[in-house]
């Protein structure tokens, strides 16, 4: 207990703080800048049954007050010691919001008193971040429900006054008979229950219990309420009466929404006339709260919505009336509309509200992609995913990162998505450091696109300042060329779309993107060439906008109306094979929330929000192991070819090896295989290479001798060592799954692991396909149970080994190095005269019946081992007939490679019954890697 109080005080204060303690007839108090102390005299007074309730000061008071009852509690004060006034409050730190269950006086709440004032609590901290409020704390009072908004204001009565009338505007908006806010809370000395203390009202029953205050969430950095945001809320109402109606003219509101089947939630006095608050919005069907009318004493109306996409507060009267009675609407209107057809954007949104309500919306605008650009799913779905968390209210935002080799489709991807989002909501191009700021059109929700622009250092700091404050925004200050203060602003609920040659380079950059690779493979670049060819064989100009093109912007716009609060009902039972980066949970969450929020119309609502399903975690779980595997780095933040370089050291079962053996098995030039490894500086960004981010590789100097012509040269070189064992561990993928029982399909062989889904249950369990190492677990039965998940991979696994695509600018021919290179035939005999000696790897068990057997039942195999001693091998690929996926590196003697017949056979593959010397199974996995991009 006194761990959460010590917990509030440092949360809450800031220098010296009151303690008061109401009790039966009595009131105790003390002042407190120790809060160890505090917390300790909070606790005994607690543990008094006949203590009603223990409270402490929000605002600052006089640091001078501490001498009253220095860091101690004085018990039943006299008439004579003071308490702390609100001339005593030196500054405002908090905007309190206090939601009270209706309920009768001096009484505990009943559970379900309880609970609607927390539900209350949710929708209002909901509309006020839709206002650009940053995130509250959220508390339990033990009764009801608490918001605390962090201020910085002078204790003068223009604050007073600005604090009362944001909580009269709440009080107005989100109060009814279920729960109300209190607006007493706006003087300065207002006491505030000191959390992890119970409230005692009436007697502890069953039905109305004592329960223990609480902070029920509070942020990692708590943002402070801009003053105009206050002022804002505070003038959302009107105050003053409207014009009075012309004589006879006037309207009994009350009848008048009744006599039009207007449902009214309820209903309050305001400024001296009526204020109703209306069951569901008529100007939106987007949102149902929200909408009011009033009228005034002098029987003036006023109707609006307080969400900022339907007014936010505006008078809409005038059109709340022409909805009912098209006869008042003006002569000059009515002819203008009576003529002219529904127009087109009509059209659009109600196919859009059809596709959200009954239809699947990210299947539709994955669609409208696709049409317009070949492939690349992934990268259209993380895109979409980072769209829709701009609705989520309860998100950090999810940021995209795509890299890619130049000329495969970054841009063209990003730009095809770009033209679904609404003309009002782009902004792409290349900017100064500042610019951002001083964009006075900039909107909220804005979706920044930089295209092959290489970050500044200052570029990158607002990059991750507007990430880290996604919901609230951030302001720059600066001064005039007249030395005046300047502020600007980038607002909330902007997303980065980054589309780069290279990676973010800035890992704090990067750990705030979905990182997502283009596909530049062959098979891509054969689709897209029969896609080009298509398109220009066409006759029927159709270069034109895509006419689903309107109906996508129209989904948005859509979405854009209402931010919602969204509950992950299972989020307790999903489980990660990987949370190295507290990021990578988070971001799954995140998009889990992005697929509800798409599908919003189809989910179960609450109060002030819906509730993902089993749908959503399965669609975010497939992106999340798409990135986490074949096309992208989210996990480990390696690029395409970095991942692609460790897979191939993994299935060449390298302990050692040389930048010339990796370049050569890779199919890439020197100078990127030693950036690969080594990292490079570009445009003055510095980009790491596997040594800094891969554990399992290591870098050290030797000398090595080679008989060059009858004489010994030593020359010095460059080994990097591969632990196998904490590569599987580093990279074992972004699997996750819902944590089940184990008598619905869990494996209590395998404790932790995902359940066997096989056979065809509605239950999720989705795992990334991260580069395995094929020497060991899938292949070979007799391997050890190392790290990670050897012996026990799936199929899946097992064919992703290499699967893993590479980019490249240049081919290396073949034939030209001695790492791995070849001979006069395929292969080159390796001894220590010609290269530096690889130990073979370390753990390997051998099998006690040595397989060889020759390629003779394998078709055209013969003909490739004939072709191999005339020297023409080199021009037959062997990837058409062997796979290198299904080949391991084993101890034993196999004899002669069958392929060239000459180097000593190494990997053996079961499968094609076949043996392979080390420079063809590096051949074999080079032309695996074209396959895959490298060419």
């Amino acid at each position: 207990m006194s761990g959460e109080i010590l917990r509030t005080v440092d949360l809450l204060a800031d220098g010296v703080v009151e303690v008061r303690a109401l009790a039966d007839g009595a009131t105790h108090s003390g002042y407190f800048d120790d809060y160890t102390a505090l917390a300790r005299a909070a606790e005994a007074l607690d543990a008094d049954p006949a203590v009603a309730g223990i409270y402490v000061t929000l605002n600052a008071p006089n640091p001078a007050l501490l001498a009253r009852r220095a860091n101690r509690i004085k018990l039943r004060l006299s008439r004579r010691d003071a308490t702390t006034a609100d001339a005593d409050i030196i500054r405002r730190r908090w905007f309190p919001v206090d939601i009270d269950p209706v309920r009768p006086s001096g009484v505990s709440s009943t559970d379900a008193e309880h609970n609607a004032a927390i539900a209350a609590a949710s929708r209002i901290a909901a509309y006020l971040a839709e206002q650009g409020f940053p995130e509250p704390i959220r508390a339990d009072s033990g009764n009801g429900a608490h918001l605390l908004y962090r201020i910085d204001l002078p204790n003068d009565e223009a604050a007073t006054a600005l604090v009362k009338g944001a909580l009269t505007t709440l009080d107005a908006l989100f109060s009814n008979d279920r729960a109300t806010v209190d607006t007493a809370n706006h003087n300065a000395a207002r006491i505030w229950k000191l959390y992890g203390t119970i409230s005692r009202k009436g007697d502890n029953t069953p039905e109305r219990p004592h329960r223990r205050a609480k902070i029920l969430s509070a942020p990692e950095e708590i943002a402070l309420v801009p003053p105009e945001r206050l002022r804002h809320i505070a003038g959302l109402l009107p105050r003053e009466e409207p014009v009075a109606p012309k004589k006879g003219a006037g309207i009994d509101l009350a009848l008048w929404l009744a006599e039009h089947g207007i449902a009214v939630r309820n209903t309050r006095p305001w400024q001296g006339g009526t204020l109703y608050v209306l069951d569901e919005c008529p100007f939106s069907g987007a949102h149902k709260d929200g909408a009011f009318a009033i009228q005034f004493a002098n029987g003036a109306l006023f109707a609006g919505c307080h969400h900022a996409t339907c007014g936010g507060g505006a008078q809409r009267w005038p059109e709340l009336r022409g909805m009912y009675e098209p006869g008042n609407k003006r002569p000059a209107k009515q002819k203008e509309a009576a003529p002219a057809p529904p127009p087109a954007g009509d059209e659009h949104r109600e196919q859009a509200l059809a596709i959200l309500r009954t239809g699947d919306p990210l299947a539709f605008l994955l669609d409208t992609f696709d049409r317009s650009h070949v492939g690349d799913r992934t990268v259209a779905e993380c895109l979409a995913m980072s769209l829709a968390s701009q609705s989520v209210e309860n998100t950090n935002g999810l940021h995209v990162s795509i890299s890619g080799n130049s000329g495969k489709g970054k841009t063209h991807a990003c730009t095809t998505m770009l033209q679904q989002v609404p003309e009002e909501y782009r902004l792409a191009g290349t900017v100064s450091d500042k610019a951002l700021y001083y964009n006075g059109s900039l909107q909220p929700g804005t979706v920044f696109l930089f295209d092959d622009v290489s970050l500044s250092d200052d570029l990158q700091e607002v990059l991750k300042a507007a990430t880290a404050n996604f919901r609230v925004g951030i302001e720059h200050q600066t001064v005039t060329a007249d030395r005046k203060l300047q502020v600007c602003r980038i607002p909330e609920r902007c997303v980065w779309w980054l589309a780069k040659v290279e990676d973010a380079g800035d890992d704090q950059v990067a750990n705030r993107m979905l990182t997502v690779w283009i596909d530049d493979s062959l098979e891509q670049d054969a689709r897209v060439l029969q896609y080009m060819k298509e398109r220009e064989a066409r006759e029927d100009y159709g270069d034109g906008e895509d006419p689903d093109l309107p109906v996508c912007r129209a989904i948005w716009r859509i979405l854009k109306e209402e931010r919602l609060h969204i509950s992950i009902p299972y989020a307790r039972k999903v489980q990660f094979s990987a949370t190295t980066n507290r990021r990578n949970p988070g971001i799954l969450f995140d998009l889990i929330k992005a697929s509800a929020l798409l599908h919003r119309f189809q989910r179960e609502e609450y109060d002030g929000g819906i509730r993902a399903n089993l749908d959503d975690f399965a669609a975010a779980a497939r992106v999340y192991a798409a990135i986490n595997g074949e096309t992208g780095g989210q996990e480990t933040k390696t690029t395409k070819n970095e991942a692609a370089a460790l897979a191939t050291v993994a299935t060449m079962g390298w302990e050692q090896f040389t930048i010339k053996m990796l370049q050569e098995a890779l199919g890439l030039s020197y100078y990127q295989t030693y950036r690969i490894l080594h990292g490079y500086t570009s445009r003055g960004t510095t980009y790491s290479g596997l040594l800094e981010k891969c554990p399992a590789v290591s870098f050290f100097d030797t000398m090595v001798t080679e008989d060059v012509e009858g004489y010994a040269v030593r020359r010095r070189e460059h080994l990097f060592s591969f632990d196998r064992t904490v590569y599987r561990r580093w990279a074992h993928g972004g699997g996750v799954w819902l944590d089940e029982d184990r008598d619905d399909g869990s494996d209590p062989r395998n404790p932790g692991r995902p359940p066997d889904r096989s056979g065809g249950t509605a239950r999720c369990d989705i795992a990334a396909g991260l580069p395995q190492d094929s020497g060991t677990g899938c292949n070979d039965k007799t391997a050890g149970n190392g790290a990670g998940s050897a012996g026990t991979c799936t199929d899946r696994e097992k064919h992703l080994s290499l699967s893993t695509k590479v980019q490249q600018n240049t081919h290396t021919v073949p034939g030209t190095g001695s790492g791995v290179g070849e001979c006069a035939g395929v292969c080159e005999i390796r001894n220590a005269g010609t290269d530096p000696e690889i130990p073979a790897p370390r753990g390997e068990k051998s099998n006690p019946t040595p397989f060889n057997r020759p390629l003779a039942g394998i078709p055209g195999c013969n003909v490739l081992k004939r072709d191999a001693r005339r020297g023409s091998a080199l021009q037959e690929p062997l990837s058409g007939v062997l796979d290198h996926r299904e080949f391991s590196r084993v101890k034993v003697e196999l004899g002669r490679c069958d392929i060239c017949d000459t180097g000593k056979a190494v990997y053996r593959s079961r499968e094609a019954r076949a043996n392979l010397c080390e420079g063809c199974y590096a051949r074999l996995v080079r032309e695996g890697n074209a396959r895959e991009g490298v060419r």
